[in-house]
C-alpha cells in the first residue's frame, strides 16, 4: 500500500496511451528512487507545455507562436496543401524531406459514432483556408483505414466546386518489402493504383 501522494502520482501517470497499473507504478517508484531531478524536470516542461502551446492559426498543428515555423516559412510552396490527421503526420512527411508545401491539421478523422463530424475537425475552416490562399491541389494524406478513407471522400465531395485538383497520397507495398508478406488488402489497392514504368 503507497501512501496517498504516491498513489496519486500513480493514477495521474496512467493518463498517458497505453500505460497501465503496472507500468504506471514502475515510472513512479523509478522516479522516485532513482530521479528525482529528471521528474523534475519532466514536470516543469509539462506544466509550460500544457500552459503555453496552442494550436497554429492556419494549419492547426502545436506551436508557441500565432503561426508555426512551417506556416511562417516564406520559402514554403503556398499553393499546396495536404491534409492530415495529426501533427506526427506532419513530422512523418517532414523527415523524408520530399514536400515542400503547406498542411492543415484535422486532429483525427469522422466517426459519426463518436460523436466527430465537420465541424469537430475544423473543415469550415480548411475551406476557409482553400479559398482564402489559392490553394491549387490539395493533397489528401489520411491514414488508410475505413475512418481515413471515408473522411479522404468527404474531403473530395466538399472541395470539389472549387476548382482545384485534389490528390490522395499512395498506398501500397513498402520499399524494400517481400511481396509475400504485404496484406491483400494493400496488395489489392498497390495493384489497382500501379504507375506507368
Amino acid at each position: 500500500m503507497f501512501s496517498p501522494l504516491v498513489s496519486e502520482l500513480i493514477q495521474a501517470l496512467r493518463v498517458l496511451p497505453s500505460v497501465g497499473p503496472k507500468s504506471a507504478q514502475r515510472m513512479a517508484l523509478y522516479l522516485l528512487e532513482r530521479n528525482r531531478h529528471g521528474g523534475e524536470q519532466l514536470a516543469g516542461v509539462l506544466l509550460r507545455a500544457m500552459q503555453q502551446v496552442q494550436h497554429c492559426q492556419d494549419c492547426r498543428t502545436f506551436t508557441e507562436e500565432n503561426l508555426c515555423q512551417i506556416c511562417a516559412n516564406p520559402a514554403r510552396e503556398r499553393q499546396l496543401l495536404c491534409v492530415v490527421e495529426s501533427p506526427a503526420d506532419i513530422l512523418a512527411i517532414e523527415q523524408s524531406g520530399s514536400y515542400q508545401g503547406l498542411y492543415f491539421v484535422l486532429a483525427g478523422h469522422l466517426s459519426p459514432l463518436d460523436g466527430i463530424g465537420p465541424q469537430e475537425l475544423g473543415i469550415p475552416q480548411l475551406l476557409h483556408h482553400i479559398k482564402q490562399h489559392q490553394v491549387q491541389e490539395l493533397i489528401l494524406a489520411t491514414n488508410a483505414t475505413v475512418e481515413g478513407e471515408a473522411t479522404a471522400h468527404y474531403l473530395r465531395q466538399a472541395t470539389q466546386h472549387y476548382g482545384i485538383k485534389v490528390t490522395r497520397i499512395a498506398h501500397g507495398v513498402p520499399l524494400g518489402g517481400e511481396l509475400e508478406m504485404v496484406d491483400s488488402h494493400t496488395l489489392a489497392r498497390a495493384l489497382s493504383q500501379r504507375l506507368s514504368y
